[in-house]
């Protein structure tokens, strides 16, 4: 009985606060979904407006949330390699812990705060899309590519090493070559992610076609906003073929 008291515990102390939280919420929730309305609504977005003059402003606003997805991935590439180092503890427990530090604290901080903050400090347009997704993306780069290392065979560098290397030649010459299709997979799943990431920023100011869509629904232009969603659906499902793709052929054969 004592085995199953902890998960039972767990799952009593959920239960209760799903209830709690439900009764303080204090909402109906069969009536407060109305399908009529949302049927309304969904009805303006078609037809798409697939104008001349549209369709060029979303094309270049497409190419902007690439180019900032694109330019925030590399960047948080590089500073997750140069954080991965201290924080895997290859340079010892006192260069680990402020690593990591950094990193959650990057990571803790969400996105879209890091797109409000880099708003005010570079102005509303791709520049602070760059550096918001470059920011939270190194803290998520970083950690995983620490714990990549961590889980690395020594042999390869420690055998360097010994033959007289240094610690650095040792790394990029016994470690790196093992964890670098590891690394590369991981940036490329995350540039995927960044992709959907940079559309919503817009959203704050961050420039892209989340900046568009959040202007076209204020001034509730229902027919470009829906030319907007469509434009965002097929760069993420390219981006995400793309990556896919690539994944693919780093995998042993």
């Amino acid at each position: 009985m004592r085995l199953y008291a902890k998960p039972l515990l767990t799952l009593l102390a959920l239960s209760l606060l799903l209830g709690g939280s439900a009764a303080w919420l204090a909402r109906d929730w069969t009536g407060s979904f109305d399908i009529a309305a949302l049927g309304g609504r969904l009805v303006e977005f078609f037809p798409p407006d697939l104008s001349h003059d549209h369709l060029s402003a979303v094309a270049k606003a497409t190419w902007e949330t690439l180019v900032l997805s694109v330019w925030g991935s590399a960047l948080a590439l590089i500073g997750a390699a140069v954080l991965a180092l201290p924080a895997s503890g290859t340079y010892g427990l006192a260069a680990k812990l402020p690593a990591r530090a950094i990193l959650n604290f990057l990571r803790a901080v969400p996105d879209l705060l890091w797109a409000a903050i880099a708003v005010l400090a570079a102005g509303i347009g791709p520049l602070a899309g760059v550096i918001a997704l470059a920011l939270h993306t190194t803290g998520v780069l970083g950690r995983l590519y620490a714990e990549t290392l961590e889980n690395a065979p020594r042999e390869p560098a420690q055998a360097l090493q010994l033959a007289g290397s240094t610690r650095l030649l040792a790394f990029l010459y016994g470690t790196l070559p093992v964890v670098a299709g590891q690394w590369i997979a991981y940036a490329l799943y995350r540039w995927e992610v960044n992709i959907r990431i940079a559309a919503v920023m817009g959203f704050v100011g961050a420039g892209g076609l989340g900046q568009m869509l959040y202007m076209t629904l204020s001034l509730f232009q229902m027919k470009q906003a829906a030319s907007v969603i469509l434009a965002t659906l097929l760069l993420a499902w390219l981006a995400e073929s793309f990556s896919a793709r690539l994944r693919r052929g780093l995998q042993p054969a």
